[in-house]
């Protein structure tokens, strides 16, 4: 009976003392719930962590705090050690410090680089190289927009048919290229000439190669490899064609063409000569403010002359000029001596323009020609050798006639005065030759001094003509 009391005691002992324990418990569960509930709430608007690309600044995202359902968000302290453009991990720390105990919340801002860096190859990407030979490096570059020039971080990786290059930048973000290397020739020889491509050869005389020389890029020095065929006949008028041709190791070949004309002295047809007549000639225009008050010159004193004309200038004075009576030589197109005389082909070419011109303007299709420079001219030695020798030979032949001049006004660089002009002509003016007289209309002081040569002319004795198909050429001797 005593033993069974016991055990009654110890039962309801452990039962009040798990009923205190629940009660304790729960007292102490409301007890934190209720101090929870009166501790100031923060909460972050946007993400606790927030990556921003470095070229971005970071915006403020903000942040919410209330306090027994108040809102105290203007009493929330901010503290950021954020730095814009800078690559790193930050925070920025929402507080409240006017409290019991200190809340606090937490950002992470991390600034970063996703951006790939740029790496450029100089020279070409596919490289064709000599077999046998070592690719020799072009160079590259590279850069990145937050590390700038990183062009000594570039690695190579050197394979049998390529080149890898590799950068990274400090972020790790890396960029690839690649450079093929394909052994293979495939460039063409090339042959030099030693001299002219157009040679220039009177009948009857000999001929002899100027010579050549052929290189390659593989290959070096080939000259022993050039084959020529084509012939040339000295005695026989015409022109001929010779041609070079080589090939390299790897079959690639060249070839060029050489040509020899072959030409005869021609004796034109002497025309009829006319001592005593003054023919006026006028070179390089025409020109508005010089031609034109010429053309009233001529006019005025009933004097016909003979104007060789270029493509400058406006049509209208050439059409004029045909219209009363004077004569449109043909002179040349562009006056540039380093491209006509450069062949044969070049002059007929700048000729057939300018004698295009004259004929869309007048209607006429002159025949009549002076070569720029003259027939006795040294400039297209520079270009051309023996040139003036075959021109004024073929020019014959494809019926034209030429005209040079036996008094020269000095307006071409001597002399700017009016008075010299006027002088280099009357002084050389004779009654026992025709006497054809270079001048140019685009200079202001031929044309002050017009007036006076022709009226020295006229009470001298000496008549004035146009030059035509009929008279007699007056011609230099070729140089050339």
């Amino acid at each position: 009976m005593k033993k069974e009391r016991n055990q009654n005691i110890y039962e309801k002992v452990f039962i009040l003392k798990k009923k205190f324990n629940t009660v304790v418990y729960s007292l102490l569960v409301i007890f934190v719930l209720a101090v929870f509930a009166i501790i100031p709430k923060i909460h972050l608007n946007g993400k606790e962590v927030t990556e921003i690309i470095y070229t971005n600044n970071y915006k403020e995202a903000g942040v919410k705090a209330s306090f027994l359902g108040k809102d105290i968000t203007r009493n929330i302290k901010i503290k950021s050690n954020v730095k814009n453009k800078k690559i790193g991990t930050y925070e920025v720390v929402y507080y409240l410090d006017d409290f019991f105990i200190p809340i606090s919340k937490k950002r992470t801002v991390k600034i970063i680089d996703k951006e790939k860096p740029e790496l450029s190859l100089k020279g070409e990407k596919k490289v064709f190289l000599c077999p046998g030979r070592e690719y020799q490096e072009d160079g590259f570059s590279a850069t990145d927009g937050y590390d700038g020039d990183i062009t000594k971080n570039v690695k190579t990786i050197k394979e049998k048919d390529r080149i890898i290059y590799i950068v990274k930048d400090s972020s790790n973000n890396e960029k690839r290229a690649i450079r093929e290397i394909i052994y293979k020739d495939k460039e063409k020889p090339s042959i030099q000439f030693n001299g002219l491509n157009e040679i220039n050869i009177a009948l009857g005389t000999s001929f002899q190669d100027p010579g050549y020389s052929a290189s390659d890029n593989c290959d070096g020095d080939i000259t022993k490899s050039v084959k020529i065929s084509g012939n040339v006949d000295t005695n026989k008028e015409g022109t001929y064609t010779l041609t070079y041709k080589v090939t390299d190791l790897m079959g690639n070949s060249t070839e060029i063409n050489r040509k020899i004309n072959i030409y005869k002295n021609i004796t034109p047809n002497p025309g009829v000569q006319k001592p005593g007549v003054v023919y006026l000639t006028f070179d390089d225009g025409p020109k508005e403010g010089t031609t034109n008050i010429i053309l009233d010159i001529l006019k005025e004193e009933n004097v016909k002359a003979t104007f060789f004309v270029t493509n400058k200038g406006p049509d209208e004075l050439i059409k004029r000029a045909a219209e009363e009576g004077h004569t449109v030589g043909l002179h040349t197109a562009s006056h540039d001596y380093a491209n006509l005389y450069s062949s044969t082909e070049a002059y007929f070419n700048d000729l057939y323009a300018v004698e295009s011109r004259v004929k869309r303007v007048t209607g006429f299709d002159s025949k009549i020609i002076r070569f720029p420079g003259g027939s006795s001219n040294t400039v297209s030695r520079r270009y051309s050798k023996g040139i003036m020798s075959f021109l004024t030979n073929e020019v014959l032949r494809r019926g034209y006639r030429y005209y040079d001049w036996n008094i020269s006004s000095g307006d071409a660089g001597e002399t700017t005065d009016p008075n010299m002009v006027y002088q280099n002509v009357i002084s050389r003016l004779s009654h026992e030759r025709p006497n054809i007289v270079l001048m140019h209309d685009i200079k202001t002081y031929t044309r002050d001094a017009l007036k006076n040569i022709i009226k020295y002319g006229k009470e001298n004795g000496y008549t004035f003509e146009a030059i035509t198909t009929d008279t007699e050429m007056v011609t230099q001797r070729v140089n050339n």
